[in-house]
């Protein structure tokens, strides 16, 4: 059975896209931890991120970096954190929060509540800062 995250590639279900190229995706998590918390996943699903072959890890950590600056440049923020957990969905992944201080990168802190009209127009706003 295809992942969340696989059915999202697939068009399936629908995301707040932030970026995407023929073998990665970039989208706003739906539960941020801090406004603009993004995932970037490669298209192909591989549940541990360890297992992805070195091409598409390589292109994956290219590609999450390129998203974190666009990222850093829309929420103004002290630094763009990272991590890797890959539990709860069998699909590799990075997060991407954006941070003003260590403790905001806490997944038991509550989501930050945003409605569906301001998750697009952040996505919005991140993808207009890609390729500047």
């Amino acid at each position: 059975m295809p992942s969340i995250f696989t059915r999202i590639v697939q068009g399936e279900i629908p995301a707040y896209k932030v970026a995407e190229t023929d073998d990665f995706l970039a989208f706003l998590d739906i539960r941020p931890l801090t406004k603009g918390h993004t995932l970037a996943i490669p298209k192909l699903e591989v549940d541990y991120l360890f297992d992805l072959p070195d091409e598409q890890y390589v292109g994956l950590q290219v590609f999450a970096r390129e998203v974190a600056r666009a990222l850093a440049q829309a929420v103004p923020c002290k630094r763009i954190g990272t991590a890797v957990l890959g539990l709860e969905v069998p699909h590799a992944h990075i997060h991407l929060v954006p941070l003003q201080k260590e403790g905001d990168l806490n997944f038991r802190n509550p989501p930050v509540e945003m409605s569906p009209e301001e998750m697009e127009t952040l996505a919005a706003h991140i993808r207009s800062f890609l390729g500047s």
